[in-house]
């Protein structure tokens, strides 16, 4: 099971947490086109194959988001489904108020 909060709350984790794991699941051109400041791109399709390797803590936070808040929903649930343990999805960046970086 994964948690949905809104981008306020998303953007509150973030100001105090250290540790937590800011995940894009959008794909890679969108991610380069503007993206939350220290999130990690993988895409929702590869959610299955990389999670593992690159999510190695299943019990860190990660503050799960794509585009429009449906890819997050089915990745979020993917990560639950394996065994993470605290994910919270906030939705889609174009919800998202703040400031996005570009690479």
């Amino acid at each position: 099971m994964y948690k949905l909060i809104t981008p306020q709350e998303a953007k509150r984790i973030m100001d105090t947490c250290t540790d937590c794991i800011i995940l894009d699941v959008r794909r890679p051109d969108e991610f380069e086109k503007g993206h939350i400041a220290g999130a990690i791109n993988i895409p929702h399709t590869e959610i299955s194959d990389r999670a593992q390797e690159v999510l190695k803590d299943k019990d860190a936070l990660i503050l799960v988001y794509c585009r429009s808040g449906r890819r997050s929903k089915f990745a979020s649930q993917l990560l639950a489904n394996m065994r993470y343990t605290n994910i919270h999805e906030f939705g889609g960046i174009l919800d998202w108020p703040y400031e996005v970086v570009k690479d």
